[in-house]
């Protein structure tokens, strides 16, 4: 088994309907110890980030407010996301503060507020029109808090309780490796089939070793098509990881099968493991390596 670990910066984005409870949250990041900064226009978010890289450890908690307006606003705002996903060096969230209309009608009366969407009209108005408008945003949220019936006190519990040091996700990619012949972990979320590679198990002095001995992964891993192999599985990997971490995911299980699960699939999986460690926290296990021809599974 191998463990590594990374040294993500936190980037907490708040954002969602007016009077949904923003300036608490930011209140309560601020009492996490987060660098906070309130109603930053997505524009600014690239050089933001650049000042957040440059920082060093000085910048590891960040949390921004975009209380966004217009449609140009939301697509500065994808492009930027969709930058971040590409990055390992931060771990970006939304937070989407939601409540239902009534609830927000009600607020805007007790502050005497005029909504910002419709300032000489109703406030459901406004509301109606800045719900739609965040539609697509809150499908992109990791996080969504109903806020309707919270008082201010709960929502500052909630998220001290989510966001405290010791809630941090850590995002684990878990590879395993399997033999075909006792089935695939129904625990997999992705399966690689690696049968069509060369096999030791037709080399008499290899067949009672495993892909854990230095002789069978150099053998393994000699053949052209072995090295293709990894070059278009890691390539994949290197892009879908960063998106099941965004999404949310805690830990993701990537599933490498040959026939027996003892000489192949231990090998590849041990390889990309390691390759991934300097990146995500990895463990790697080898389900049948112990199974023998004759053995119960």
């Amino acid at each position: 088994m191998s463990t590594g670990s990374t040294n993500d910066v936190q980037l907490v984005i708040i954002t969602g309907m007016s009077g949904a409870g923003k300036t608490v949250a930011i209140q309560s990041f601020e009492d996490l110890g987060f660098f906070c900064v309130d109603n930053l226009p997505p524009t600014l978010l690239p050089k933001f980030l650049e000042l957040m890289k440059e920082s060093g450890n000085k910048m590891n908690k960040v949390a921004l407010v975009m209380d966004l307006r217009g449609r140009e606003f939301f697509d500065h705002l994808f492009k930027a996301l969709d930058e971040l996903a590409e990055t390992s060096w931060v771990s970006p969230q939304i937070l989407y503060l939601d409540a239902d209309d009534s609830s927000l009608v009600r607020r805007y009366k007790e502050t005497r507020r005029s909504h910002p969407l419709a300032p000489s009209g109703l406030p459901l108005e406004g509301i109606r029109q800045e719900r739609e408008l965040l539609e697509e945003l809150k499908g992109r949220a990791q996080l969504i808090y109903n806020t309707s019936t919270m008082k201010p006190r709960e929502l500052r519990e909630k998220i001290l309780t989510e966001f405290s040091v010791n809630k941090k996700t850590i995002f684990t990619v878990n590879v395993v490796s399997f033999g075909f012949k006792h089935g695939i972990p129904i625990d997999a979320d992705l399966v690689f089939d690696v049968r069509f590679l060369p096999n030791p198990h037709y080399i008499d002095h290899m067949r009672p070793k495993t892909g854990l001995d230095e002789e069978v992964s150099t053998y393994v891993l000699k053949w052209n098509e072995t090295n293709k192999f990894i070059e278009k599985v890691t390539d994949l990997l290197s892009f879908m990881l960063p998106q099941y971490k965004r999404e949310g995911k805690s830990q993701l299980v990537v599933a490498i099968g040959c026939t027996g699960g003892q000489h192949r699939s231990v090998a590849l999986a041990e390889y990309l493991g390691h390759h991934f460690e300097k990146d995500y926290q990895t463990k790697i296990s080898h389900r049948d390596i112990q199974k023998r021809k004759g053995l119960t599974t």
